[in-house]
């Protein structure tokens, strides 16, 4: 349980300080090179969904924001039942990456729009105000998800002959994300790739000691 403790608490810690740090310090669509032209810090914000996907309208916020409710209760359930049942530690790693992802990116939705005022009405080039005395943008459960990591490893164009899409720009890897995204991208393909090591029965992963003779 310790295991899962400090990992879901530091993912959060770093997730939420990094988000706070770019809302109040940065304006929406705001962007600064890390590393080259491969790695920015680009202010953006979405509905909920993982990259920068959407879901639009108020009722799919509010559905995407239960159901990730939902799912996190679940991953507790299986998360408690792992430790219980003394699963490997690369198992609970996996699944306390994927929990502590969840609810990074659900106290956006919670709270963001209640602490924060709305970030497209706001003066141009002018950060959020943490909060403001005119109140929140939203109400509870939806508020929007920040996400700042941005990494256009390869940014180019098609080649003029190149069907459909010829002299159009091709950006890899596009998507925005942050670090909830991240963590919880990464417990899944852990889960994925190691899975026949992972959820391999229990008496198979135990050596048996060799019977001695007399």
């Amino acid at each position: 349980m310790k295991k899962a403790v400090i990992i879901i608490l530091l993912v959060l810690i770093l997730d939420q300080a990094l988000k706070m740090f770019v809302k109040t310090t940065m304006y929406l669509g705001e962007s600064h090179s890390i590393f080259g032209n491969w790695f920015f810090i680009h202010f953006t914000e979405n509905e909920g969904m993982a990259f920068g996907m959407r879901l639009g309208g108020n009722s799919g916020k509010l559905l995407l924001s239960l159901f990730r409710i939902i799912a996190v209760i679940l991953i507790g359930f299986w998360l408690h039942r792992i430790i219980k049942q003394k699963g490997s530690t690369a198992l609970i790693v996996c699944v306390s990456l994927i929990m502590a992802g969840a609810i990074g990116n659900i106290l956006d939705s919670m709270f963001y729009g209640l602490i924060f005022n709305d970030p497209m009405g706001i003066t141009v080039n002018q950060v959020a105000t943490l909060f403001p005395k005119e109140g929140g943008y939203a109400g509870f459960l939806h508020g929007k998800v920040v996400d700042m990591l941005y990494f256009p490893i390869i940014d180019t164009h098609f080649p003029s002959w190149f069907p459909f899409y010829g002299g159009e720009e091709f950006v890899f890897f596009s998507p925005i994300f942050n670090i909830a995204d991240s963590s919880i991208t990464t417990g899944v393909l852990m889960l994925i790739i190691f899975q026949r090591r992972l959820f391999k029965p229990r008496e198979e992963m135990t050596p048996v000691a060799p019977e001695i003779k007399d």
